[in-house]
């Protein structure tokens, strides 16, 4: 056991340096001014201020979400702030028909694409799997938080491929570890994985020059994580690293094309300890839930 530890404290230490001389080699300027870059998910949280970051060092932007009204507020600040171009388009990513439309305003409106930045996504009821309606969760889990991103990679592979660019897949560390009352997410994270991981191999395979990289954050202070969390987790004490930092975590690793970004890096500890010893990081997790609140739905589905 104790060498387990040493090897894992030493992983941790390794992956620190790394990281510390990733973001330190990083030219904002050089690196993004003029990229063509499609943000999903980017009227709130943590897509929006991807956005922010790419316009502040003049990328060309198309960025997408359901709402209209809040896209219309991005675009505004992201012009103000230094974008060389941006605009939006209302689109619903639970639509296959929409995912495609989007590629094709890519190559409309932006000639192209540089960066394609997979972070929309679909927030499941925190329930047991039980309950009725999780069948119908499980579904449109699966096609909001993974068909699309299937689709809309498919559909960009040429256009990358030409500019010798990069996807950017936002996922989570419940695509590495299973959380109770998230079963529906953590199958379409799980899934996540599996497919880019496979898909990057391929792109090798075919000498296209197409980074995937796969962004695997811990828990993230935006306030639509905290909605469905609060009702079974103490979130204050969670929820402690701003969008604004992972936002900027993920617009870095883009840029450099690194394979796998953990980020904060307390979400290395799942990497490790999950296979070395799974006992001791499933009672962390059950730690993470109020012991009253967990009660109570406990015994309203008994």
């Amino acid at each position: 056991m104790l060498i387990e530890c040493a090897i894992l404290v030493l992983v941790m230490a390794l992956c620190f340096r790394y990281y510390s001389r990733t973001v330190d080699n990083f030219n904002e300027a050089a690196a993004i001014k003029g990229k063509r870059v499609v943000v999903t998910g980017a009227s709130s949280g943590i897509g929006e201020q991807i956005a922010y970051h790419y316009a502040r060092r003049g990328a060309r932007l198309l960025i997408t979400s359901r709402t209209e009204a809040n896209l219309e507020r991005v675009v505004s600040l992201c012009k103000q702030l230094g974008a060389q171009d941006v605009s939006y388009i209302p689109l619903d990513m639970g639509n296959p028909i929409h995912t495609k439309n989007l590629i094709d305003e890519a190559k409309l409106r932006l000639g192209g694409l540089d960066h394609l930045i997979l972070n929309h996504i679909m927030h499941t009821p925190m329930e047991l799997w039980n309950v009725p309606e999780m069948e119908k969760n499980l579904a449109q889990s699966i096609e909001v938080n993974f068909n699309s991103y299937v689709r809309l990679a498919t559909y960009s592979t040429a256009m990358l491929a030409e500019s010798q660019g990069s996807i950017a897949v936002v996922s989570s560390v419940l695509g590495l570890i299973s959380m109770p009352f998230s079963g529906t997410y953590c199958a379409a994270k799980f899934a996540v994985h599996g497919f880019f991981d496979s898909l990057r191999l391929e792109f090798e395979l075919q000498r296209l020059n197409v980074s995937v990289g796969i962004f695997v954050l811990g828990q993230i202070n935006t306030s639509a994580a905290k909605d469905v969390a609060n009702r079974l987790m103490d979130v204050d004490n969670l929820y402690l690293t701003s969008a604004e930092d992972a936002a900027y975590r993920i617009m870095t690793g883009t840029t450099n094309r690194e394979r796998r970004v953990y980020y904060p890096l307390s979400a290395h500890f799942y990497r490790g300890w999950r296979d070395v010893l799974p006992g001791v990081v499933d009672r962390l997790v059950m730690r993470m839930y109020n012991e009253d609140e967990l009660a109570e739905v406990m015994k309203k589905s008994s």
